[in-house]
């Protein structure tokens, strides 16, 4: 049981890092160039078809997180789960705030939440890679 929970979350994890490097890379800095007469329309696009995905993704890494620690309490999944918590940590305290900030075009804003992206990313990738270690070992 501990072997599958371990291969749960680091294929939940591994979903989670291509979705968040994918949004870092491709998604926000496509939606930075949109200009201002743009920007409601495009953000709010944007945030009304990437929801659904971040729920999934979400419910997914924290069911896989949650069965993981029942079975398996060693230090790397403890680390792994935590780097992940980090990330919707950071979502639900900088990036979604800044997300409903963003009605207007706002530069700085706008900077700011890609900066913030980078970070997620870092944490769901330094996820992945702690659970890779630990169900390796």
């Amino acid at each position: 049981m501990k072997e599958l929970a371990g291969a749960a979350f680091v294929a939940a994890a591994g979903v989670h890092a291509g979705f968040q490097a994918t949004v870092s890379t491709v998604v926000y800095p496509t939606l930075s160039h949109v200009r201002a007469a743009h920007w409601r329309q495009a953000h709010d696009r944007h945030s009304r078809a990437i929801a659904p995905l971040v729920g999934v993704v979400y419910v997914a890494l924290a069911a896989t997180a949650v069965w993981w620690l029942l079975v398996d309490r060693t230090a790397w999944a403890v680390v792994a789960v935590v780097l992940a918590a980090a990330t919707v940590l950071v979502t639900a305290a900088f990036a979604a705030p800044l997300h409903r900030r963003l009605v207007k075009r706002d530069d700085a804003l706008v900077a700011r939440l890609l900066r913030v992206d980078r970070v997620r990313t870092g944490l769901a990738v330094a996820a992945l890679a702690a659970a890779l270690v630990a169900v390796a070992l």
